[in-house]
Formats: C-alpha cells, sequence, structure tokens
C-alpha cells in the first residue's frame, strides 16, 4: 500500500506537500482495503487531524490547492478540516467550492456526531440549529451596550461564533465591532 501511495501523491504528503515523516493514513471508519480510503500524510497533519486542540489553522490554508484531489480519501479528509477551521472565515468560501460526489459527501460526514443532551445546542428564535461560521439576521433592533450604537433589524451577522458554555448567546461583528448576541434576536439566513 505505502508504495502505491508514494507514487500517487510524488512522495510528499497529499493535504500539505510536506516531504519529511511520511505514512500511510487510513481516512475512519474505512478500514484501509484500497489506496482510495488511505492518504499519504505528514506527522503533522496526522496529529492534527487526530487531536483537534492542537489544530492550526496556518498549516491548513494549503487546503485550497489540494482539496481538488481526486482520491475520496483526501477529499474527505480537506473536507472534514474546512469544517473544523470554519469559524476562521476562510474555509467557508472553499466549503462552498468543494463538491464531493454522494458516497464521499456520505463518508465525510459519518463521523460527525449528533448532538445529544451533554453537548450545547444552540437555536435561532425559529428553533433552528446554529453552528459555528453561519450567518444570521437580526429579527429586532437591539441596544448594543458599551458600543454606542444600535444595531438594527435586518442587519446581517456573518461567520458567528458559539459561546461553548452558555446556548443563548452568540458572538459576531456588528459595524465593525465584535458583540455578544443572544440567540432569541436571531434568525438562521
Amino acid at each position: 500500500m505505502e508504495k502505491i501511495l508514494k507514487e500517487r501523491s510524488n512522495n510528499s504528503c497529499e493535504l500539505c506537500k510536506s516531504l519529511e515523516e511520511l505514512n500511510v493514513y487510513v481516512v475512519p471508519p474505512k478500514e484501509g482495503e484500497t489506496a482510495d480510503e488511505c492518504a499519504y500524510l505528514c506527522d503533522t497533519c496526522i496529529t492534527q487531524i487526530e487531536n483537534p486542540e492542537k489544530t492550526d489553522g496556518k498549516h491548513w490554508r494549503i487546503l485550497g490547492d489540494t482539496m481538488w484531489s481526486e482520491v475520496p480519501a483526501v477529499q474527505v479528509l480537506a473536507y472534514r478540516m474546512l469544517n473544523r477551521l470554519r469559524a476562521e472565515g476562510w474555509p467557508m468560501n472553499l466549503l462552498d467550492m468543494l463538491y464531493l460526489n454522494e458516497d464521499t459527501k456520505t463518508w465525510a460526514d459519518s463521523m460527525n456526531t449528533e448532538p445529544n443532551e451533554n453537548n450545547i445546542v444552540h437555536k435561532d428564535s425559529n428553533g433552528n440549529i446554529l453552528e459555528q461560521g453561519d450567518n444570521v439576521v437580526l429579527i429586532q433592533d437591539l441596544n448594543v451596550k458599551g458600543g454606542g450604537f444600535t444595531a438594527k433589524r435586518g442587519t446581517a451577522v456573518r461567520n458567528i461564533r458559539l459561546d461553548r458554555d452558555n446556548a443563548d448567546y452568540i458572538e459576531g461583528k456588528v459595524d465593525g465591532q465584535q458583540i455578544v448576541i443572544l440567540t432569541k434576536f436571531v434568525k438562521k439566513n
């Protein structure tokens, strides 16, 4: 398998193009029965894939080039990492451009965990689940404390961030200022 992957990748990491410390990586939940279920990756990529807390957004900027791979395993990994980095803003455009066939998309989404009672779930005024990086619209005028202005109804707030400790709070920029907004005052675009 390693020989096939070395040849396919020109002996470089299929995600970041590094030439050092390369290994065969089986993309879960597959078992690595074919080369299409594996990627040839550097230790840095593998460490960050397996340990979300060690993810460095700067390392993954190369995905704008490597996400176009024709290898399903590489497509799946690119999709998963772009989704993990959604809050940084720049991955959103790449995700909009990235096309995965139905089987590959199902594989890429297979590792997502569904919300449960232990996870905080943020919902907008209509009960729609909000995710990191979503765009929302204010449903009423809001007086911004400490900001000295009123955020008007209908104002779009792009690339929101979720408060990890409180399901009622999100953060976003309004008029160039980062503010905290109650989820009951927004609706998802």
